[in-house]
Order: C-alpha cells, then sequence, then structure tokens
C-alpha cells in the first residue's frame, strides 16, 4: 500500500489535492509499483485500520460535509477558503497586482537590517512555506483536476491561485506582527500567537484564547500525516517504482528507505529553524529549476501546440462540454486543486514568516504574496501545459502522477526520472517545514518546552521510518481532516483582524512610496538572501542606536510632563 485506501479523506490536500472519489484511481495506480510490507507491518497496519478507521471514515465526514447544489457536490471547508481568499483580495485593495512591484527589494532583503529581531532572511521564510506547498499538488493534483474537468479546470486552478496571494499575505502580515521573541532571541509565532494577541487587542481576549488553543491543538495533530507519514511514504513509493519495482532492491525494504530520509531530516530538524531555512532555501531553487527545465523540454518539443492549449483552458473553463455540472463543475474542480495546493488558509505562512528579520510586518505580506503566485500561476500552468500539449489527458487511462509521468515520458524513456527526484525532494523539503510548523504549534501549548520541543523533534523523525513503510491510512485520513479544521479558526481571526491587517499593509506602501521607507545602508548591514548573521560590531552598533532612540523618547516624555505640569501650575 502507497498513498492511503480509498477511504473518506481528502489526503494530503496541501500536497496532493485529491477529493476522495479521485484517490482511488490514483492508490490503484500507485499500489502497483511496489511489493506489501512484510507480514508484521501489514499486521499492524491492519491492527491500526480496525481501530481508528470508523472514527477516520465519521470525521473525515464531518470536516468535509458536502452542500449538495444538484449533482454538484461543494465542500463548506472549500465555500470558507474560497470566501476568505476574495475577501481579502478585494479589502486590501488588489495587493497581488498593485503591491506585487514592492516585494522584489524585500525579498532581497535590501529594506530590513541584520540587526532586526528574526532568525532567518525573507527570501528562507519564502522558501520554507514554498517547499511545504509546492509539490505533488503542482504534479499529480493538476492532472487529476484536468482528468475530471478537462482544460478548463486549469485555468480555475491559476485564477484561485490569484486570489490566494491576499490570503498568504494577510497571514504573514499578522505573523510577524504578534510574534513573540524570547529571552534566547528565537522566535514564536503563528495564528495561535495573533489569534490570542490580536483578538485580546480589540477586545475579545476570550475568543482569541480559545482559537488560539483550538487551532495549537489542531496544527500539531494535523501535520503529522499531510506533513510526515504521507510524504515519507509517497518518497519512499516513487523510489520503489524507479528502482525496479517489484524487483526492487527496496520493494520489501521501504523502512530503509525511511530511515535514511529520517536521518538527514534529523541532522536538519535538530539544528532548528535557521538550518531548516537554510536547508530549504537551496533545496527550493534546485526542486524548481529541474521541474522548470523538464517540463520546459516538453514544451518546446511540443511547441506548436501550446497556443491551441490555452484556447483550449479558456473555452473549457466557461463552456466546457461533457463534464458534470457544466461550467460551475469546472470551477468548483480547479477552485479545489489551487486552494488545496497552495494551503492559503491553513496558517502555515504566519509561522514560517514570523522568523523573519524585520520590525515592519507587512513587509512578509508582501514577501508571501509569491507564494501562491510560483505554486499554484506559474507551476501550475507549467504542468497543465505540459499534460495538454501532448495531448494524454484526452487518451490516457491514467490520471494523477501517472499522467504526469507519461507526459514526461514522451521525451524519453528516462525522462520520468527527473520526475522521481523532483518527487523526492518535495517530500524531504515538505517533512522539513511541516515538522517546524508543529513544533511552532506544540511550544504554544507547552509554553515553549525544551523538554516537548526535543520530543516532538524525535516522534517526528520516527514518523518518517512509520510513513514509509506503512500505508496507516485512517491515521492519515484522521489528521488530515484536523489539518483543514486550521482553518477555521484562522480564518475567523483574520476577518476580525481585518481593519489592522490592512493599515498595516497600506502604511508600508505610504512609506515605500514617500521616501520614508528606504533602502538600508551601508549594504553589509542589509538581510539579503544569504548570510544574514550580524557581526559584532553591528550588534554594538545597532543597540546604541536603540539607546539613543530611548533616551530620545524619555526626553520628548519628560518634556511633555514637564510643559502639562507648567500649564496645571499657570491655571491654578
Amino acid at each position: 500500500m502507497l498513498i492511503t485506501g480509498a477511504g473518506p479523506g481528502p489526503i494530503l490536500r496541501t500536497k496532493l489535492n485529491f477529493a476522495p472519489a479521485d484517490m482511488t484511481s490514483i492508490t490503484e495506480h500507485l499500489a502497483q509499483t511496489a511489493t506489501e510490507a512484510d507480514l508484521a507491518a501489514a499486521g499492524v497496519d491492519e491492527a491500526i485500520e480496525s481501530f481508528l478507521g470508523p472514527a477516520a471514515q465519521t470525521f473525515s465526514n464531518i470536516v468535509f460535509f458536502e452542500l449538495q447544489i444538484g449533482s454538484l457536490g461543494i465542500p463548506l471547508i472549500v465555500v470558507w477558503l474560497m470566501a476568505a481568499a476574495v475577501f481579502l483580495t478585494f479589502y486590501l485593495r488588489f495587493q497581488p497586482i498593485t503591491g506585487l512591484r514592492y516585494s522584489i527589494g524585500i525579498i532581497r532583503g535590501r529594506f530590513t537590517r541584520k540587526t532586526d529581531p528574526g532568525q532567518v532572511s525573507s527570501f528562507q521564510a519564502l522558501a520554507t512555506e514554498l517547499s511545504g506547498t509546492v509539490g505533488l499538488g503542482n504534479i499529480a493534483g493538476v492532472a487529476v483536476a484536468i482528468t475530471i474537468g478537462g482544460p478548463g479546470a486549469a485555468l480555475w486552478i491559476i485564477i484561485f491561485g490569484f486570489f490566494a496571494m491576499t490570503v498568504k499575505m494577510a497571514e504573514a502580515t499578522l505573523g510577524v506582527k504578534y510574534r513573540q521573541i524570547n529571552d534566547d532571541g528565537t522566535v514564536s509565532g503563528g495564528p495561535m500567537y495573533y489569534l490570542r494577541a490580536g483578538l485580546a487587542e480589540i477586545g475579545r481576549p476570550k475568543l482569541g484564547k480559545f482559537l488560539a488553543g483550538f487551532y495549537a491543538l489542531t496544527a500539531v495533530l494535523g501535520v503529522i500525516g499531510a506533513g510526515n507519514l504521507f510524504q515519507a511514504n509517497q518518497a519512499a513509493a516513487i523510489i520503489v517504482q524507479a528502482t525496479g519495482r517489484e524487483s526492487s532492491f527496496f520493494a520489501d525494504k521501504l523502512w530503509l528507505i525511511g530511515a535514511i530520509i529520517a536521518a538527514i531530516t534529523a541532522l536538519v530538524i535538530l539544528g532548528g529553524i535557521k538550518k531548516i531555512g537554510q536547508w530549504t532555501s537551496k533545496l527550493t531553487p534546485l526542486m524548481a529549476i529541474l521541474y522548470f527545465v523538464s517540463i520546459l523540454v516538453i514544451l518546446v518539443l511540443n511547441a506548436g501546440q501550446i497556443p491551441h492549449a490555452f484556447a483550449l483552458m479558456f473555452t473549457g473553463a466557461f463552456s466546457p462540454s461533457g463534464v458534470a455540472g457544466g461550467a460551475v463543475g469546472v470551477a468548483i474542480v480547479g477552485i479545489q486543486r489551487a486552494l488545496f495546493s497552495n494551503a492559503a488558509g491553513i496558517g502555515s505562512a504566519g509561522m514560517a514568516h514570523a522568523a523573519s528579520k524585520t520590525t515592519k510586518p507587512a513587509t512578509e505580506g508582501f514577501v508571501a504574496m509569491w507564494e501562491p503566485l510560483i505554486d499554484s500561476i506559474v507551476i501550475c500552468t507549467l504542468t497543465s501545459l505540459a499534460i495538454i500539449t501532448t495531448g494524454l489527458y484526452a487518451e490516457s487511462t491514467e490520471d494523477g502522477i501517472g499522467l504526469t509521468s507519461q507526459a514526461f515520458a514522451t521525451v524519453s524513456s528516462w525522462f520520468p526520472i527527473l520526475l522521481t527526484i523532483a518527487v523526492v525532494l518535495f517530500a524531504f523539503s515538505t517533512i522539513l517545514a511541516y515538522g517546524y510548523y508543529g513544533q511552532q504549534a506544540l511550544g504554544y501549548l507547552t509554553k515553549n518546552s525544551k523538554a516537548a520541543d526535543k520530543a516532538y523533534q524525535i516522534f517526528w523523525i520516527l514518523g518518517v521510518i512509520v510513513g514509509a513503510s506503512m500505508s496507516l491510512d485512517s491515521v492519515i485520513a484522521f489528521s488530515d481532516a484536523i489539518f483543514f479544521l486550521m482553518a477555521f479558526p484562522n480564518l475567523l481571526g483574520i476577518y476580525f483582524l481585518a481593519r489592522i491587517l490592512r493599515l498595516e499593509v497600506l502604511r508600508l506602501r505610504k512609506k515605500i512610496d514617500a521616501g520614508v521607507m528606504r533602502e538600508i545602508t551601508p549594504v553589509e548591514l542589509q538581510v539579503g538572501m544569504g548570510d544574514h548573521e550580524p557581526t559584532p560590531e553591528q550588534i554594538k552598533a545597532a543597540e546604541a542606536g536603540r539607546k539613543r532612540k530611548r533616551d530620545k523618547l524619555r526626553e520628548v516624555r519628560d518634556t511633555l510632563r514637564r510643559k502639562k505640569l507648567e500649564r496645571k501650575k499657570a491655571a491654578d
């Protein structure tokens, strides 16, 4: 067993993006690529399934409850995510269009100092979040969307990838604004912190505390399936497929693949967010370049079909034929894949960007906008074009990653090996990113207990081995449902904090336009995209500067207090 059963949950909706009905065929395809685990593992699998299966089924049905409109089933969680994306885009004045130009210099670290509070650069935070969202959703999820809804579904992925950009902006901005800087210089941040502190600031402390605790609990449990067990399982499956399938050395040694991945994971995870940021800032560009070049080769060989592919996407989006629900049905398919691909609304961007070195919260909002742009617009478009231009979507019996693999095979029989490498890198980078998110949520619940943090790290590393060697269908389904529960408290809190959010975003733009916020000088003090650690001299100078500001502020306050007393005496 390689992914999940054909069971209840939409497994890995951040990465794979399949509705329950879609999972069956994909599972059947991948199940042909590896042998069953040994009898002991199978026995454990069966025991877990029989114990948790009914509960997981019921819970998943509740979380992913579908509203029936005619023959269409629309998951309410999709409506919740979609509504927030559209609202925030309008309310923040279409920042994905009007504000994108402000982000270039911010990503390059020109507006932030090495001595600013935080642990990673904006680019490293961007890479960390992208490493958790760019992946199988862009490879297999797009293929499933096209298989179900035709080429028009791809256009809806792009459209709602655009709206998701503003959701990421909101999460990252609030994540920095309400983060907690610990005594040792480490950062604690994310939805649990802006839900608690932000709602307390607007006079709703009890609601904020409840939503924060609820979010943290669902995050700790939810990321286990989506970000660990499934990723390790998928990486093991694709390696077995690429190395001989049933005759592969790893066919009956999936635990060994898990142990290798776990060992590398341990080297990174135990180093904290700085080490994770260093790895993801290197892995993410490597993954993107590898996949981009591979797709580019396919498109070059089918260049004459590209205009026709775009025409099919546009006509299929608004005037489809033979698709249940017509244009609405196609839109629902595309919207689900886009929102489940980039995880906008889940709150992970708030945790990734809270660790950035900055004193201006909205800077990270402008950086985070790029995540759905790269994930759901650029990469998903490339995958769509590769599948449509080859014509495989109309004639192949495959779907999901099998269809994408066939598109790669049109170049050469060995070309799908590049897809295998990309999938393994995607899985590994996701394990790193979501491990950090789980730690942040646990830190909130345990008041940043070092012992609890270390225990969770060890648990996370061992989970890689378990995920690679066992199916654990119900465990993954259950945690996946919990994972999407994170969207409820997160987006509800963002609605309450929308006015504060808009003020932060528009104020930063005004400062840049007015020349008040300028590039940091000297250049050596800029955070940049690589080394961002300040020198002892820079730290000393920053502390001296902060002391001067404090002294100046104290002087102003004393002057105002003195004048107030003088006026009072004169009045008496």
